[in-house]
């Protein structure tokens, strides 16, 4: 081997090595404000934020999309969705809808639980306003929590929710 084929393969080491720590600082992480469980009531309370950063064009719910958040929950629980919308510059909104059917282009009726809605569904929410999504996760399964302002679910603005009947205690992971 050549000093200067060896120089290469450093100068190619240390460039990937560069891109690969960058990656790594910019993924997303879980704040563990974002979900608070009371186990006496069987209550998940979930802190939803949409636009919380420019991921995707604003497209993201707590700075995550394409369904790369989970939020698990035991099946039977009380689900609290706070959400606010944060993005200086879309409206957004928030709905549970089953993922057993094809992603839809806007707000599905009815949503995958009763009440598991935003108001506002198809014009979202203005920068700053809020809302509390208030359901009982009585079916096991896979869901979403997705944007219902048309295109917006569809371009990536959507979270995993699992009902699981084996947890016995919510969690939020990424995936």
């Amino acid at each position: 081997m050549t000093k200067f084929s060896a120089f290469l393969g450093c100068l190619v080491l240390t460039a990937v090595q560069g891109i690969a720590a960058q990656t790594a600082s910019t993924q997303p992480q879980i704040d563990s404000n974002w979900l608070t469980v009371d186990s006496s009531s069987k209550t998940a309370t979930f802190q939803l934020t949409s636009g919380l950063t420019q991921l995707n064009g604003g497209l993201n719910f707590n700075g995550f999309n394409d369904g790369k958040l989970t939020l698990t929950v035991p099946a039977g629980w009380n689900v609290v969705i706070r959400f606010k919308n944060q993005d200086p510059n879309l409206t957004h909104s928030a709905e549970v809808v089953d993922t057993a059917k094809p992603m839809p282009a806007g707000p599905v009726d009815p949503p995958a639980f009763p009440h598991a809605m935003s108001g506002r569904l198809m014009q979202g929410l203005a920068s700053g306003d809020s809302d509390t999504i208030k359901f009982v996760a009585n079916k096991a399964g896979s869901y979403m929590i997705f944007c219902g302002v048309p295109g917006h679910g569809l371009a990536g603005m959507w979270l995993r929710l699992t009902v699981s009947p084996a947890e016995k205690r919510p969690t939020l992971t990424t995936t």
